[in-house]
């Protein structure tokens, strides 16, 4: 049964939904090379293999919000265990939009899926209002399967930006119409069920019901991990929460799949196309913990996302014919290694956080005389009498939560909104050579044709 209705006869293609718990987190968050990737080390780059001209697979992996801040953070995280995708460092990538120096996430998702410059707030779009081809709409085109696998709603920036044309994100009842009616994308994994219900069922669609119209294009529906899991093949929508999916964190409080396992299993479904395929996977939530300035929530979604990009790598290097490519859309927080109010460098104690700072300011009471109990039954942190005034007085408690558990930690931030710096741009496998030295966000999907051998149709 869906949340809000039952579809007769649809139904016997649903399976039964998981216990979201993705409006909660969607209040609290912001409207190769060919050598192998334990080596120590940068090794060299490898490009096609001899007598190939061109890859069959591209898998572009995005962790939002992610930069070179948050990645010497997770190192330490990970108790100095290299994470995956350090040894096929390639470059640095810029992030601006057409219109400002600092991105928002669907610019830089047109800019990274289109190969054009475009103006905050537009995805698939030139600044003129133009619509641009994507690089999933392009691989598409040439017969290969295609997918989008996100944490957020489905429907919200990142990956919305790879195959759907509106003047501005926000409209993402828009977004959900148009990928059922293109039909471009045969893998859909994330949040966002609201937006593919009609109001009269509780959703946000004015009339239409686009999960029944998905079930009679073909498409199976799944709503949990069990279902997903159960899958064999086949185009498939899977909406596990209402909005956004839960933080890493609270995800065992839920029924919902990991990113690990909707990345292994839209790849599964995926590579049974002969003609190869083409797969974004976004792990949303980095950006969110940055906007919270979230230290904890930022790595344990790091590490989820980690978890992800392994699985494109372990595919990769069996298939060998399959580009990797892990670079964030802009950073988020100003993320670093020590800060202003730094008691110290100890990330490690990141771990002994078991819930979001919004998950324990929503259990204050209304006069927060019991900050203290809700801080240290969630963190291994002694608050001191002036720490507990400071988030009794807060503006923002959950802000203000997250940032003395990252002066414990360490972590410093310099803003609560997006920055202007470049990011790291990690690839993998046979056309990785295209993506060295410093590269501009609209370099990554020109990179994926070329690749691909394809033609992406904006210049």
């Amino acid at each position: 049964m869906f949340k809000k209705t039952v579809l007769g006869v649809l139904s016997a293609a649903v399976v039964v939904s998981g216990l979201g718990l993705g409006n909660m987190w969607a209040e609290a968050s912001p409207p190769g090379h060919g050598g192998k990737p334990d080596q120590p080390g940068p090794p060299p780059h490898a490009g096609p293999k001899p007598g190939k001209e061109q890859v069959d697979n591209v898998i572009y992996m995005i962790p939002d919000g992610f930069s070179a801040g948050y990645n010497v953070n997770y190192r330490h995280y990970k108790e100095d265990d290299v994470p995956v995708w350090d040894s096929f460092l390639t470059g640095m990538m810029m992030t601006h939009s057409n219109d400002n120096p600092i991105t928002d996430s669907a610019a830089a998702g047109t800019a990274m899926s289109t190969g054009i410059k475009t103006n905050n707030g537009m995805l698939g779009l030139d600044p003129d209002g133009n619509e641009l081809e994507t690089i999933l709409e392009a691989a598409h085109k040439e017969g290969k399967s295609t997918g989008l696998v996100a944490t957020s709603t489905i429907t919200h920036a990142t990956p919305a930006a790879f195959a759907s044309h509106v003047s501005s994100r926000n409209n993402q009842a828009e977004i959900a119409r148009q990928y059922i009616e293109e039909g471009t994308v045969d893998v859909l994994f994330g949040g966002g069920m609201d937006f593919f219900l009609p109001e009269t069922e509780g959703g946000r669609q004015p009339e239409r019901n686009l999960i029944e119209e998905a079930l009679l294009e073909g498409y199976q529906v799944v709503q949990d991990r069990h279902g997903l899991l159960e899958l064999e093949e086949g185009r498939v929508l899977g909406l596990f929460a209402d909005n956004a999916m839960a933080p890493e964190l609270h995800r065992g409080e839920t029924e919902e799949p990991s990113l690990g396992e909707m990345t292994s299993t839209a790849i599964d479904f995926l590579s049974q196309e002969e003609d190869g395929f083409f797969l974004m996977v976004e792990g949303s939530q980095i950006d969110w913990a940055g906007h919270d300035n979230d230290a904890a929530w930022a790595m344990s979604d790091t590490e989820a996302f980690e978890d992800a990009v392994s699985a494109a790598i372990d595919f990769a290097k069996e298939d060998e014919n399959t580009l990797v490519i892990v670079a964030g859309d802009h950073d988020t927080g100003g993320m670093t290694l020590g800060g202003y109010n730094s008691k110290g460098t100890d990330v490690g104690l990141l771990r002994d956080v078991t819930a979001t700072g919004a998950y324990m300011a929503g259990q204050l009471n209304a006069d927060r005389s019991n900050v203290r109990e809700v801080v240290e039954a969630y963190t291994s942190i002694k608050l001191t009498d002036s720490e507990v005034e400071r988030v009794r007085e807060a503006r923002t408690p959950r802000i203000t939560i997250n940032q003395i558990v990252s002066d414990y930690a360490g972590v410093g931030w310099s803003t609560t909104g997006h920055t202007g710096i470049e990011v790291p741009i990690f690839a993998y496998g046979p056309g990785s050579e295209l993506l060295t030295g410093m590269v501009d966000n609209t370099d990554v999907p020109k990179a994926i044709a070329e690749a691909y051998g394809i033609t992406l149709g904006n210049e």
